[in-house]
């Protein structure tokens, strides 16, 4: 707004009242020659035009920083999405592994009943039934960690979502509903027309030009153009002596920059290294947003392709611990493979957890590349 307000014309109200010793008592003569009399009243209008390369320069320059601020401000919103998105599905996925822990809990809890009925009969070791104590009591451990990390994201998340803290919220759990990932292709053209970090990029490079064409604005001429209307008189009022005081007077100056000690040569050519720096930066740009679309899409892709691994490892997982259960009961398995299968049932559903927020954040870290599809 500035820089477009200085391509326009001025309009400015000026009153002044000068005051000149005369060269003697009673004379109408002044002392300086700057006066145009011993009382001199001006009351005037202005209107002021500047016309310099420069000038031309400088708005074009601001509307290249005004795009680079807006490409900045879309690198935050963008990067607060990631944020958000990372704490959202982590207070899900601490949610399920909290309800993971306390399955784990009572299936430890259940084991330990029968190791203590399997002891009273006689088929199995006091030994099994220490082993069960110390599984329930590491489940129980594990079920308050779990707790304590459901809470702490769930704090972690308002913090991002209220501006007073506010706990006071639900969310919904869309965690396994998997949005469709869009092809290499397509993520690349998106990627190449909406990436704030390009579009700063280019808008640099712009605003570097204009630097250039405002060094040589100094190199240049430049007119400027007043027009005053009003009085200029030494009475203040629009009447002396009979005659109109109103009047006007215009004014065109034209400044031609002769020497300057190479200051202004220099300002150009310091210029042109900043818009070739841009111009480097800008390429380093597009290099980097094709590798970081990549290797994003790689990481969104690899997440995809696993979870459906880690599904089925989940289930096998439960299954394997049914299926030794039964074995222990009928004395064909030992207390250590029934831990082993509750181990395993539990990390293999956090796995599953943690690799369904792995591919939502990975689809957050896409979008900061192309924005939302």
């Amino acid at each position: 707004m500035q820089s477009r307000a200085a391509l326009l014309p001025n309009v400015n109200y000026n009153m002044q009242a000068i005051y000149t010793e005369p060269t003697s008592r009673g004379s109408n003569n002044q002392i300086f020659i700057a006066s145009n009399g011993i009382r001199e009243y001006i009351a005037q209008g202005n209107i002021h035009q500047n016309l310099s390369l420069q000038t031309f320069a400088d708005y074009g320059r601001a509307a290249a920083a005004q795009a680079v601020a807006r490409a900045r401000s879309e690198i935050a919103l963008r990067g607060l999405a990631v944020t958000v998105t990372q704490a959202y599905y982590g207070y899900l996925a601490a949610q399920h592994k909290y309800e993971t822990a306390q399955r784990a809990h009572e299936e430890a809890q259940r084991f330990l009943g029968i190791s203590e009925k399997l002891e009273k009969g006689g088929e199995v070791a006091h030994s099994d039934t220490i082993k069960a104590q110390l599984q329930t009591q590491q489940q129980q451990r594990d079920l308050r960690e779990a707790e304590l990390g459901r809470n702490k994201s769930r704090l972690d998340l308002a913090v991002l979502l209220f501006h007073d803290f506010n706990e006071d919220f639900t969310i919904v759990d869309d965690l396994a509903t998997l949005e469709p990932l869009p092809s290499l292709e397509e993520v690349t053209a998106s990627g190449t027309r909406n990436n704030p970090d390009l579009l700063a990029a280019q808008a640099a490079l712009r605003q570097a030009g204009r630097e250039v064409t405002g060094a040589w604005g100094g190199v240049l001429p430049s007119v400027s153009f007043d027009y005053w209307y009003g009085i200029d008189a030494s009475h203040f009022a629009t009447r002396v002596d009979g005659v109109n005081a109103l009047g006007s007077a215009a004014a065109a100056t034209l400044q031609l920059p002769l020497w300057t000690w190479g200051a202004n040569f220099s300002r150009v050519k310091q210029a042109n290294l900043q818009k070739k720096q841009a111009g480097i930066e800008l390429s380093a740009a597009q290099r980097t947003l094709m590798a970081n679309l990549r290797s994003f899409y790689g990481e969104a892709q690899a997440a995809k392709d696993e979870l459906d691994l880690l599904s089925q490892s989940a289930k096998l997982a439960a299954e394997s611990l049914r299926l030794i259960n039964l074995r222990y009961q009928a004395g064909e398995s030992t207390v250590l493979e029934v831990v082993d299968a509750q181990n395993t049932l539990t990390s293999a559903s956090n796995a599953f957890r943690d690799g369904q927020v792995r591919f939502r954040v990975a689809l957050a870290n896409i979008q900061t590349l192309t924005g939302k599809f």
